[in-house]
């Protein structure tokens, strides 16, 4: 079994077992269930980091390197870093509304979340615009690298600002007990798997189309 198809098989029970955590093991937080879906807006939050991270990393090895596979890995590290963005978005705004009475607050973490997201959004658009390949794997690289310099400020934002969002889950007086912290830990795991999978299926697939493209290339000459 390959590495992609590994890591899907282990993050399906996960994902299923991370549930019934959430709903039958974490107790109720004082401000009602609509506080569980902490649960899966942190997970989505810190691996969409961890993407944007990839990003960074792969780009500059391909600013260094010129080799095609880490463009690849950038691209790939993007659209999964959008998507648990987006994710992230969607479940903190439907928390706040809940927590704060508001479905969005334009504080310093959240704004600069949201900077990261067009960011990236637009990184991708880049990337499916019809710049000629080697050209726009460069473009692509110099902003992947200079893209990441929002990434920091998001992790940041609320010890350099200030911010109605919570400062980090290991902030003293958290409040969470074990099982909340089981729950937490078990959440960062099962989505870890499943983005493992995802992202070396995407690669792949990314590679495959950059082969055939070739192979379209050679046959027009």
């Amino acid at each position: 079994m390959d590495k992609a198809k590994l890591l899907a098989a282990l993050a399906a029970p996960a994902l299923i077992f991370h549930q019934w955590m959430i709903w039958f093991y974490a107790p109720v937080a004082q401000s009602g269930p609509v506080q569980k879906i902490f649960y899966m807006h942190l997970p989505c939050s810190w691996w969409a980091l961890v993407s944007f991270f990839i990003v960074f990393g792969a780009s500059g090895l391909y600013l260094i390197t010129r080799d095609g596979k880490y463009d690849r890995i950038a691209g790939a590290s993007a659209e999964l870093g959008v998507l648990l963005a987006t994710l992230a978005l969607g479940t903190g705004s439907t928390w706040a509304r809940a927590e704060w009475g508001y479905w969005w607050l334009w504080d310093p973490k959240l704004t600069t979340t949201l900077i990261m997201w067009y960011v990236y959004a637009g990184y991708l658009v880049l990337r499916a615009s019809p710049v000629g390949g080697g050209r726009k794997a460069l473009i692509c690289a110099v902003l992947g690298v200079v893209a990441f310099l929002d990434v920091p400020l998001v992790f940041f934002a609320a010890k350099l600002w200030g911010s109605a969002h919570p400062d980090g889950v290991a902030r003293q007086g958290s409040g969470m007990i074990a099982p909340m912290w089981h729950t937490f830990f078990m959440g960062l795991g099962a989505f870890g798997l499943l983005w493992g999978g995802m992202l070396l299926a995407r690669v792949r697939q990314v590679s495959q189309r950059a082969r055939l493209d070739a192979l379209l290339v050679w046959d027009e000459q």
